[in-house]
């Protein structure tokens, strides 16, 4: 008696892992390289999403800064005449997993001041250095400019820069907004790390706030010629009961003369922050 054994399953699984295969090789000859075989991140770069209102899952509400009203809450009279101009767009939040930030109590209350104080305390507000990795997601492009052996980020808002050092020169001698960025490869991969925080930067619009102790774990990899898979781990001690990853698609600006501009927003906030020391001040009802 002859036993005929079917070869369709192996077939099946052969072809699977010939797809699997292919696709791997065809992303890593799709997406640009530099002469030394690294991929190429030169480009205008810009994230398209809610991150900066908020990193959380959050529905859309009447204003960054709400009080409470006669029924439910309301616009705070600082942002009321904005209007739909300072509404937060609804997000289902970039948080790896869902879910909130995992504050300690103390740590979420303080949030939770803060966006009832938004207008007088985001430091976006006062044109503050953003700090990482608020700068990635704010709503201006930025521009990376790549060597074989360096790589350097320049940011529209304030005009923040970055110099990701690609051989460890050791700990970050003071804290700075942009904090202290040391990078290397794994695969096609960058991991950049990121301490010397200054404490003063948000991570949102909505009071996300972090200690000195914040360390920030980012990874660029490019999945095509024009775009990046961007995460970034977020450690702090302080203020959080464990880690959390952030994660989102960061896209090359295709107009033929992409560039970043000047946005010199020190000089746009001179008013708001030092007006009131005129001899004469403005009105500002």
């Amino acid at each position: 008696m002859s036993i005929k054994v079917s070869t369709r399953p192996l077939f099946l699984v052969s072809l699977l892992s010939c797809l699997l295969l292919g696709n791997a090789s065809v992303h890593a000859q799709d997406i640009p390289r530099l002469p030394n075989g690294l991929p190429d991140f030169n480009g205008v770069w810009q994230v398209m999403n809610e991150a900066n209102w908020d990193l959380e899952p959050h529905i859309a509400r009447h204003s960054v800064m709400m009080r409470e009203g006669p029924v439910n809450t309301v616009p705070a009279a600082e942002t009321l005449a904005a209007g739909a101009a300072l509404s937060v767009p609804g997000s289902m939040g970039v948080i790896v997993g869902g879910g909130e930030i995992p504050y300690n109590e103390q740590a979420r209350r303080v949030k939770e001041d803060n966006a009832a104080n938004w207008v007088t305390r985001d430091p976006e507000v006062k044109c503050f250095m953003p700090g990482v990795p608020r700068a990635t997601y704010l709503p201006h492009p930025f521009q990376v400019i790549q060597s074989e052996n360096d790589f350097f980020i320049a940011y529209q808002f304030a005009g923040a820069v970055r110099d990701i050092y690609m051989d460890d020169p050791g700990p970050a001698p003071l804290d700075s907004w942009m904090g202290w960025s040391v990078g290397h490869w794994e695969g096609d991969t960058l991991v950049v790390e990121v301490t010397g925080l200054h404490d003063g930067s948000w991570l949102d619009r909505a009071g996300s706030h972090h200690s000195y102790q914040m360390k920030v774990t980012e990874r660029y990899t490019l999945m095509g010629p024009n775009h990046i898979d961007y995460e970034a781990t977020i450690e702090d001690p302080l203020v959080l009961t464990e880690p959390f990853t952030i994660k989102m698609p960061i896209y090359r600006r295709m107009e033929p003369n992409a560039r970043i501009m000047d946005f010199r927003c020190v000089e746009f906030v001179e008013e708001l922050i030092y007006g009131e020391y005129r001899r004469y001040p403005l009105p500002r009802d």
